[in-house]
């Protein structure tokens, strides 16, 4: 014990930094069960689009969905899910819906709303468009 509280002492930044990661993912891997939203990866999310028929909503505006989308994805921008308008797949609670945004940050918190709203199996896609883009997997711009 007393080397663990010698380490610290000798080490205070490095422990403090250590302590905040730890505190993010247990915050992270606790909001997930809470909220019942699922985190995907861009791989994921293709398997549930081709298995499952899941349904993706780009909350991201107009001009950023019109420079490059996921094939058939439903352009709902944030501000709409947050005024609880989301009349284009509210015959789709029981369906596969995976929300994505740039970077996986501000879908995460329109997940929860859905969520609110009924919608069953809500799925944040983690990285967003540009993990997206990074697994080299299609765009289009129609």
């Amino acid at each position: 014990m007393q080397e663990y509280i010698n380490f610290i002492s000798n080490h205070l930044m490095l422990s403090i930094g250590w302590v905040a990661v730890a505190a993010v993912l247990l915050h992270s891997l606790i909001k997930d069960k809470l909220t019942g939203v699922t985190s995907v990866t861009a791989q994921q999310a293709t398997i549930m689009v081709n298995k499952q028929d899941a349904i993706i909503v780009d909350l991201r505006s107009s001009d950023e969905y019109q420079k490059g989308h996921i094939v058939n994805a439903k352009n709902i921008t944030l501000s709409q899910i947050e005024k609880g308008n989301f009349a284009e797949i509210e015959n789709h609670k029981e369906t596969p819906i995976i929300l994505v945004c740039e970077s996986g940050a501000r879908s995460s918190g329109a997940a929860t709303k859905l969520v609110k709203a009924g919608f069953t199996q809500v799925n944040n896609l983690s990285s967003g468009m540009g993990g997206w883009a990074s697994a080299n997997l299609p765009t289009t711009k129609k």
